[in-house]
């Protein structure tokens, strides 16, 4: 059985990851990309369909954890009636191949523990040809894929497992290595773990220690930061939303999707992060991501790509997986991605003017591009769409996605880097105010004064607490102030955020949700901007106690039954947390947090 989501911790090499269980499991794993079919699937099925477990044999044992100093290496602590032992999991950076290490040291007495690793590719289902080359070293192929596990220990093949048990005494240390390759390919060549466990622990405290600092926030900043850090594809810059898919927004549910692909939504927040903490190459990186992937015919950009920009992400879901904990379909794949979805086009270009105002340079073609994308914007945004949270329901004209189409038309106005013709820079203008009239006229309750969800609604959602956040309207605004009270009020369980009222159906769905963590954040930095900062500070000390052991936080929290739910770990909750702790801690000294566009409106 699976653990509970927040109980995971992440490894990675930047360009996929392994999530591991406080037992010693990796329940999930995708190889050689985050994208790629899972060879551990037991997270979103059963044992049966993929696991690696290292653990006491003796299952009276208690365990702790916690991440080696500014590094995304795991260490997972045994404590038993008869010794101690530590497991270090963490995957080598920088290498041909990816690779899994697992370190077994005993500090104290003695302790029998088993290995036993059961592999399954495509989801859990292929069982592959296993066959041992030599006493420790032991192949696994199916089809294009290759593992060999490698040991200092003897293991045998019993039940298509590949186990060994052993005992280790103080100062013993064991190393197993777990090489992904091409089956058509030499198998990897040998590695030198503890060489490339110093060199890995080096580049990740080198990495995090550029990170600026945020008060008395710095180290829950600095995880969040290495958290995305391993969410990024290096090879293209491209960050992932998650690294894994079909985690329930409810449990027992049927709200499960596929995260582990890269959304331009998460454009602006994610570029503020990072180049608030200080980190420009990864941000440069993540920007010519965007628009590489944004290229070519402004009709059919889309709201998600594959890690290096891929479109077609077909959805299928996956009959002999049971969910976690039951929680079926998993889905691999996102049909959202053919949705469309005006906001993405204001997203766009937030992050370019964020970008440019960061002193970033201009990238070759993105002119042109840009261009281009006010062409069709300038035809499209009085559309109705499937708005930010991807409904799949009927399209409606969705305020925010009206906000941000104004969003994409008043940087460009504002910005010369689109252009320093002052007649074409006018004329983003009018279209700007022309948005911005049609949205007070037709997007605001005029008995509560408040912003509603959609033209004709009545019904509050959280996206409405980015109208100050992006300089629509400031945030002393009575139908901003009147929003977010209303929020408040009817949009709130326990005191964090919903998403919008499932119950209306607006989404075309069944089932409920639970706290979408990231508009916790985003009301957040509303009462910053309101100047309310008690209020501010309480609200983000309670969402960053959600953190689980190793400070790591999952797309949505259910206040009844205090845990944690969807996609894990969720790099959106992560840059919220991130926005938001520099934006307190600096609240006294500038009068916007750096995420936050304001316009000369």
């Amino acid at each position: 059985m699976a653990a509970k989501i927040e109980e995971y911790a992440m490894i990675g090499d930047c360009r996929t990851a392994a999530l591991v269980s406080p037992a010693g499991s990796i329940d999930w794993l995708c190889l050689p990309r985050f994208d790629s079919m899972a060879c551990f699937a037991g997270l979103v099925g059963t044992s049966d369909n993929g696991r690696w477990r290292i653990a006491p044999i003796n299952t009276r044992y208690t365990t702790s954890r916690t991440y080696l100093d500014g590094s995304l290496i795991l260490l997972t602590r045994f404590q038993t009636e008869d010794g101690t032992v530590e497991l270090t999991d963490f995957m080598p950076v920088e290498q041909e191949n990816s690779h899994i290490v697992r370190m077994i040291t005993c500090s104290e007495g003695s302790v029998s523990l088993e290995s036993e690793l059961f592999v399954r590719f495509d989801y859990g289902l292929t069982a592959p040809w296993i066959r041992k080359t030599d006493d420790r070293t032991t192949t696994m192929i199916s089809g294009p894929d290759l593992l060999v596990l490698r040991s200092e220990l003897s293991t045998d093949i019993t039940d298509e497992k590949v186990t060994a048990k052993f005992d280790v005494h103080e100062g013993d240390k064991f190393i197993f290595v777990l090489s992904h390759g091409l089956s058509h390919l030499p198998p990897p060549t040998t590695i030198e773990p503890e060489r490339l466990f110093q060199r890995t622990k080096a580049w990740w405290k080198g990495w995090s220690g550029r990170c600026e600092e945020a008060g008395r926030w710095t180290e829950i900043v600095r995880r969040s930061l290495i958290t995305l850090k391993g969410l990024t594809y290096v090879p293209t810059g491209g960050i992932i939303a998650a690294p894994t898919t079909s985690l329930p927004e409810c449990i027992g549910g049927g709200r499960n999707w596929d995260y582990r692909y890269c959304w331009l939504r998460d454009a602006t927040f994610t570029l503020s992060a990072l180049l608030t903490a200080g980190y420009e190459e990864e941000a440069d990186a993540w920007r010519a991501w965007l628009l590489r992937a944004a290229a070519g015919d402004p009709a059919q950009i889309q709201i998600m790509y594959g890690v290096a920009g891929e479109k077609r992400l077909e959805e299928w879901t996956v009959p002999w997986l049971s969910g976690y904990e039951d929680s079926v379909p998993v889905r691999i794949g996102n049909q959202a991605a053919r949705q469309l979805q005006l906001d993405i086009y204001g997203e766009l270009f937030n992050a370019m003017s964020v970008a440019s105002r960061s002193g970033l340079l201009p990238l070759s073609r993105g002119f042109e591009l840009r261009t281009a994308l006010l062409e069709h914007l300038e035809k499209t945004w009085s559309d109705p769409d499937a708005g930010i949270w991807e409904i799949r329901g009927e399209s409606q004209h969705f305020t925010h996605s009206k906000v941000m189409a104004w969003v994409a038309f008043d940087r460009a106005a504002t910005d010369k880097q689109y252009s320093a013709n002052p007649a074409t820079r006018q004329k983003y203008r009018r279209i700007a105010d022309e948005i911005h009239r049609n949205v007070c006229e037709n997007a605001v309750d005029q008995e509560r004064g408040c912003f509603v969800q959609a033209y004709g609604s009545t019904h509050l959602d959280a996206s409405l607490l980015l109208i100050p956040v992006v300089g629509f309207l400031p945030a002393e605004d009575e139908r901003v102030r009147n929003t977010v009270s209303g929020i408040e009020q009817r949009l709130m369980a326990d005191g964090l955020v919903l998403r919008y009222e499932t119950c209306t159906n607006v989404d075309g769905l069944s089932g409920d949700e639970g706290a979408f963590l990231a508009c916790s954040f985003w009301l957040v930095d509303n009462y910053i901007l309101q100047g309310n900062l008690k209020k501010a500070e309480s609200l983000f000390e309670r969402l960053i106690s959600f953190s689980n052991d190793v400070g790591l936080l999952a797309e949505e929290y259910d206040p009844s039954a205090k845990r944690q739910l969807g996609n894990f770990p969720q790099a959106f909750s992560h840059v919220a947390l991130i926005n938001s702790a520099f934006a307190l801690a600096h609240a006294g000294e500038i009068k916007e947090p750096v995420a936050q566009r304001t316009s000369d409106r």
